[in-house]
Order: structure tokens, then C-alpha cells, then sequence
């Protein structure tokens, strides 16, 4: 039988339930983190008070707010939050160094040959006791098994999935449950007439393998449970960005440059917090009407120089971004990470 070894741990609205342990106030009421209900952010986390009303992560905060109009709106803290994932990641150090975070707020855990089920226990309750907020935990043999588990009885939930529930209970599920099936790969396969993890392992199998290949082979394996994927704690970071939602469309070139700055002060931070350089600039616009554009710029030799970020953005702005219409978000965004103990090119005339 193979033995229950992956821990996945979720954070019960994480942003809100931070902020709602923080001010007694909100405890009970419906919390939506995020931008101004009046302007045009997005929700970053609802509390399950406000979830109750519809509300959901990515809606529009006017959206949110017409369905829920008595909820309490707040800014987001995002070095706060930051903090308690911290704290929360030194809980889980204590069980394991295998940890792969997937988010601020998501983690999988490898404990190898130890009491995994214990170990969940263990780790809910120091959550519970040292920083007063819930997980919801799935222990199970493979990581899609424990992310499957994890949600199962959110919020607080503890769930558990052997190898023979699986085989009871994958069968019974959507495929939208399936881990990588969104909703386009949803249609697809609704429209070859496959609804349940039951309808996809009964059809043919010869046709769904030619009309889909390997991404049907994958697909099938998952859907008898079968993931072989690791626990990878040494996840590389690709990119690091900033972007917002303007709170009036704009072609005014200095008030998108504030933004570039502010977004470039941050960057900034954030490399030499992990020690990281960047090759490659990119800016992103999104106009009044949707459409989105990137431009970039990429180095000859990384740097963690916040001027340069500014000085790229600002040229890139100037000479290759339209201004024939408004524009309704700006974002800066940093890929071609370097770590110090990378190989870095030499110069000749350095």
C-alpha cells in the first residue's frame, strides 16, 4: 500500500481572516481585502462571512460590493501577510525541510517516513494556538490526492485519502477536479460527452489518446489518481512584478511614471531581499477598451539597480506605448532572474 508521506496546507481566506484576528471588530462580519468598492480593484480574499454572498477572489470590488453591500472593505497589507507566512512556514520547518510553496498561503509538505497524519495535527493546531488562524489540511499518498483533500472540508477542514477512498471517491467527481483541468480543457471534454472522472476512464481509450496524446495520457494517469510529481522545495522564482488597476482611465504620461517609480522602489526591494538580479524589463498597459500590450527590455548582464528598472520603464513608456487611448492598468514586471551562486559571464574590458 503506498503510505501516506504529502501533507497540503491551505490557509482558510488568509488575507481576511489575518485582518479580521487583528481588529476584534470584524470577527463575524463579511471582510472583503482589496481595492476601493467605489474604484475598480479586485477582491484579493473574502472572508467566508462575505463568501456566503457570492463573493469570490478576482471579482471587482463593485461587483462585491452589489452583493454584498454591508461588507467591510479593506487595503491590503501585503508585508503583513508576508509576515505570518513566515511564521507559519517556521511551523512547518519544524516537521520537514521539504516544503514547496505554491503561494503566500499554500504549501506541500514531504515528511517522508514519519507519522504524516500526526504531523497534520501537530501543524493545525501550532497554527491555531501561536498565530489564532485556521488551515484546512489534506494528507494523502501523492500531492494531487492531498490538494484534492485539502479542499474538501474547507474552512478548517482535516481530511484524509488513502489509496482505497481514492478509488472510491475519484470516479464520483467532476473533471473539473482533475489538478490542471480549467474551464477550457472542462469544455472540451463536455463536449466529447465526459462530465465525471468515472466518464473518462470508461471511454476509449485508443480515441482519447489520439485526439488528445500525452496531455490525454496525463490526464488519465490523474484520473486514477496516479502523480508522480515531487515535493520541490527548490522551486525556482521566474519573475517578480507590481501592477494596478488605475482609479480613473489616464493618458497622462506623469502619472503613470508615479506608478513606474513606486512599482521600481519595490522591485528593488524585493531583489536584494532574495539576493536576486534581472536581465529582462518588461512593462505592461491595459487600455479602456481591454486590450493588453507588453514591452521589454533585456540587458547585456543582470543588475539589481532600482534607478535602471525606472530608467527602462520610463524609455519604454516614452517610445513604444500608444497614448491614442486611456489607459486602465500599468504593471512592471522583472524576469531572467540571476541568483548569486550563478555562473555570471565576464567581460573582456571590464
Amino acid at each position: 500500500m503506498e503510505r501516506l508521506h504529502i501533507i497540503h496546507v491551505d490557509m482558510d481566506a488568509f488575507y481576511a481572516s489575518v485582518e479580521q484576528r487583528d481588529r476584534p471588530s470584524l470577527r463575524g462580519k463579511p471582510v472583503i481585502v482589496g481595492g476601493d468598492p467605489d474604484g475598480r480593484g479586485v477582491v484579493a480574499t473574502a472572508s467566508y462571512e462575505a463568501r456566503k454572498f457570492g463573493v469570490h477572489s478576482a471579482m471587482p470590488c463593485r461587483q462585491a460590493k452589489e452583493l454584498c453591500p454591508h461588507a467591510v472593505f479593506i487595503p491590503g497589507n501585503m508585508q503583513k501577510y508576508k509576515q505570518e507566512s513566515e511564521k507559519i512556514h517556521r511551523i512547518f520547518r519544524r516537521h520537514t525541510r521539504i516544503i514547496e510553496s505554491v503561494s503566500i498561503d499554500e504549501a506541500f509538505l514531504d515528511v517522508g517516513d514519519k507519522d504524516a497524519i500526526q504531523i497534520a495535527k501537530d501543524i493545525k493546531e501550532a497554527i491555531r494556538s501561536e498565530l489564532s488562524l485556521t488551515a484546512s489540511v489534506g494528507i494523502s499518498y501523492n500531492k494531487m490526492m492531498a490538494k484534492l483533500a485539502s479542499d474538501m472540508e474547507k474552512p478548517d477542514g482535516f481530511t484524509v485519502i488513502t489509496p482505497e477512498r481514492a478509488a472510491e471517491l475519484l470516479p464520483t467527481l467532476p473533471v473539473r477536479k482533475i489538478w490542471g483541468v480549467g474551464e477550457k480543457t472542462e469544455k472540451e471534454l463536455n463536449d466529447i460527452g465526459i462530465f465525471t472522472i468515472e466518464d473518462l476512464l470508461s471511454y476509449d481509450r485508443e480515441f482519447f489518446l489520439k485526439k488528445w496524446g500525452r496531455r490525454g495520457h496525463e490526464l488519465l494517469l490523474l484520473a486514477q489518481g496516479i502523480d508522480n510529481s515531487p515535493v520541490s522545495p527548490s522551486q525556482e522564482v521566474k519573475s517578480i512584478g507590481e501592477e494596478t488597476t488605475l482609479e480613473e482611465d489616464t493618458t497622462d504620461k506623469g502619472i503613470l511614471r508615479n506608478y513606474l517609480r513606486e512599482f521600481s522602489a519595490e522591485l528593488g526591494k524585493r531583489l536584494r531581499r532574495g539576493g536576486l538580479k534581472y536581465r529582462t524589463v518588461t512593462l505592461k498597459v491595459k487600455y479602456s477598451d481591454f486590450t493588453c500590450i507588453t514591452r521589454s527590455i533585456t540587458l547585456e548582464r543582470p543588475t539589481n539597480s532600482t534607478l535602471q528598472i525606472f530608467e527602462l520603464l520610463s524609455r519604454m513608456l516614452d517610445t513604444r506605448v500608444s497614448m491614442k487611448k486611456p489607459i486602465r492598468l500599468i504593471g512592471a514586471y522583472l524576469s531572467n532572474l540571476v541568483r548569486p551562486d550563478e555562473p555570471e559571464q565576464l567581460y573582456l574590458f571590464e
